[in-house]
């Protein structure tokens, strides 16, 4: 679990507050004025208890202030240690994400992604955290610190989702001793046990094959020159913690990321985001507008969902959004020089394969 201590008053600290209610009390019973009971001492007294007084105010203002600037810069370190920025490039793939959070000033939230090159391809995880805000931090972490391992680990995407599926509810259950040490995540009235996670494990190959496992998760969109449509419409399987995973877990086929093509993963906060009158905002439509005209880049078309978002709910979202594109910018095989046929009826080219 993440923590921000704050730091104990330090004597440099206390120094101003002493000096001033040192200025009053002497004042009060070292001054002869303060001794009168006429209208011009009791001017002058309320004026001096007025000036120590907005003293000490601003001096609380300004520790407060200083304060402040040390949580969110702490905020912002945590975030690039659990949520930490991905590269532009992950082989061969052009990347781009962000994440907006729900919580006025915070830079954290409760979603999460990643994606890594490994020897099996480049796996990617995106998920929802009930909840949003600090809160949900430790579980985000928990969760990318499992990911991180068990996609270089784990030949099949199925044992990825297990490791992940430990992962949190070992979390869940060190996280309910903390908070409720008498009675623990037995306990089913615990609010850690209506936890839950929505996750979608995602696979690209070298040769752009795409595989699937979603656990309660918002399909993505692939965009494929102008066109916009969902990965696939299939049913996903239920989220992370409440119920157990089926025995036997296998990624679902879901066709090619040809060059040129982009997917979008998202949280759903995107599409339940909603504006003054109520209306949920359209992500396909506003990714069509993205790519009307000509193929763009993904952070060309992050920039611009983000920037719809935020004019549809006037600037202040009700959930935490997070969205990554990727963009499959690997170069097609030139195909070889005709070899010349050897005897006749040999053909003058050969197979790739061959």
């Amino acid at each position: 679990m993440i923590r921000i201590k704050a730091r104990a008053p330090t004597a440099r600290g206390a120094v101003l507050p002493t000096v001033w209610g040192a200025v009053a009390v002497g004042y009060k019973f070292g001054c002869p004025l303060a001794q009168q009971d006429g209208l011009g001492a009791r001017i002058a007294t309320s004026a001096v208890f007025f000036a120590v007084g907005t003293g000490l105010i601003l001096h609380v203002r300004r520790t407060l202030l200083r304060e402040l600037r040390l949580a969110r810069r702490a905020a912002r370190a945590a975030q690039n240690v659990v949520l930490r920025p991905l590269p532009p490039r992950l082989d061969g793939l052009n990347v781009a994400a962000a994440q907006l959070s729900a919580d006025r000033g915070a830079s954290v939230g409760g979603d999460l992604y990643e994606a890594v090159a490994t020897e099996h391809g480049v796996r990617v995880v995106m998920g929802d955290v009930r909840g949003h805000g600090l809160a949900a931090l430790g579980t985000v972490a928990a969760l990318l610190g499992s990911f991180r391992e068990a996609a270089h680990d784990e030949p099949e995407l199925g044992r990825v989702l297990g490791r992940l599926d430990r992962a949190l509810a070992r979390h869940l259950r060190e996280r309910a001793r903390a908070e409720h040490p008498a009675s623990g995540a037995s306990d089913p009235d615990n609010p850690v046990a209506e936890e839950f996670v929505t996750v979608l494990l995602l696979e690209i190959g070298r040769d752009g094959e795409l595989r699937v496992l979603n656990c309660g998760h918002p399909w993505p969109y692939l965009l494929r020159g102008a066109r916009v449509d969902p990965l696939t419409r299939a049913e996903p399987l239920p989220p992370l913690g409440p119920f157990p995973l089926p025995a036997e877990l296998q990624a679902r086929p879901c066709g090619r990321l040809l060059p040129g093509e982009s997917l979008v993963l998202f949280t759903d906060g995107a599409e339940d985001a909603r504006d003054g009158r109520g209306r949920f905002f359209s992500l396909p439509r506003t990714l069509r507008e993205a790519v009307r005209d000509h193929p763009v880049s993904p952070q060309t078309v992050l920039r611009t969902l983000f920037t719809a978002l935020l004019h549809h709910t006037g600037g202040r979202p009700t959930d935490d959004v997070a969205v990554l594109v990727l963009r499959n910018d690997r170069r097609v095989p030139a195909a070889g020089p005709a070899k010349p046929p050897l005897f006749e009826g040999e053909p003058a080219a050969w197979p790739a394969s061959q």
